[in-house]
């Protein structure tokens, strides 16, 4: 209809990934007009309950963000730009390798090529929002963090997540884009999409496959655990522009604030896949940290996200012993395929 205003053009990058998937899967819900980016071939993996098949105004674009005019050509015209491209290390399945060049072309470069794009189309109207996957392993410290913390990154993947929301936050200082950095806990369960690679997956794995599940010295060390669909709506309740205003500019911390020790949470997944299996759980056994380790996997951090709570009124839904079960069950119904 004539003078109508149309809906807002929300894009995704990174939208055939773990996180991507369930954050398609959820905006898909709202009235907007979607953009789903991933690289050529990777769109046709993803299941259509993680296309956002459901709404009549979603689109795929394939795109090779690292290539030269790529991240402009694919944010044109965004009201919305949620960005969740990130490269981690396949040999070490949930963090990014340490000498891998792959990792800082992926994990920094777009966020540059996105300020770039974004000054260079700067005009009337009120700035794009940009929402952006940070880590909490930024802060680099244990214990308790409500995102007031000085930031002392101790993993390469850490220190990139940093540059590339560094560039994106001064970037809205300079009034060129609205950003908004949610930073993430360690994310597990089954999404809509891919079940990814993270730790509790790839334990979950070794669990179906009769292989013990390690520990790093005594397996007290907490974690705070998201699950893939709480986080994907924390995206989505950033994703109103008339509502970005107020969260702009800033990082916010989101997590569940309900820490669990690793050898409790390994312990679970092994009781889990058993139940299906028929077999006895197979044993957590405790080892000494490899070569790889590093100082943060030593720290347990738990995230007070009570700031994201009151600014959004956004709140985990997903409790563990559920959830969990839920991913034994997605894996073991895709080994049985």
């Amino acid at each position: 209809m004539a003078g109508e205003k149309a809906e807002p053009l929300v894009v995704v990058l990174g939208a055939a990934g773990y996180l991507g998937s369930a954050v398609v899967a959820e905006l898909a819900r709202r009235p907007v007009r979607l953009r789903r980016v991933a690289r050529p071939g990777r769109l046709r993996e993803i299941p259509a309950a993680a296309r956002g098949d459901a709404s009549s105004q979603a689109s795929p674009w394939a795109a090779d963000l690292s290539r030269p005019g790529a991240v402009a050509r694919a944010v044109a015209g965004a009201d919305v730009i949620v960005h969740l491209v990130a490269h981690i290390g396949e040999a070490s399945a949930w963090r990014a390798a340490e000498h891998d060049p792959a990792a800082a072309r992926v994990n920094v470069g777009p966020a540059h090529d996105l300020v770039a794009a974004l000054r260079a189309r700067r005009g009337g109207g009120p700035p794009p929002v940009v929402l952006f996957a940070g880590s909490a392993s930024q802060v680099g410290r244990a214990g308790v963090i409500d995102g007031s913390e000085p930031d002392e990154p101790v993993t390469v993947y850490a220190r990139q997540k940093l540059a590339a929301e560094r560039a994106l936050l001064a970037a809205s200082a300079e009034g060129v884009l609205r950003g908004v950095s949610l930073r993430l806990p360690t994310v597990y369960g089954a999404g809509p999409g891919p079940l990814g690679n993270g730790v509790v997956t790839a334990m979950a794995r070794r669990a179906f496959a009769g292989e013990p599940l390690p520990v790093w010295s005594d397996g007290s060390v907490e974690r705070d655990l998201l699950h893939v669909t709480d986080a994907a709506r924390a995206f989505s309740v950033c994703a109103d522009p008339d509502r970005a205003g107020a969260l702009a500019g800033r990082h916010w911390v989101v997590g569940t604030g309900r820490p669990v020790r690793v050898a409790d949470l390994f312990a679970a997944v092994a009781r889990s896949v058993a139940a299906h299996t028929g077999a006895p759980p197979v044993p957590v056994v405790s080892v000494e940290p490899p070569a790889t380790a590093t100082a943060a996997d030593a720290r347990g951090t738990v995230v007070d996200a009570s700031a994201f709570r009151t600014a959004t009124g956004w709140r985990p839904r997903q409790s563990m012993p559920e959830a969990l079960d839920e991913l034994v069950a997605a894996l073991a119904r895709q080994r049985a395929v």
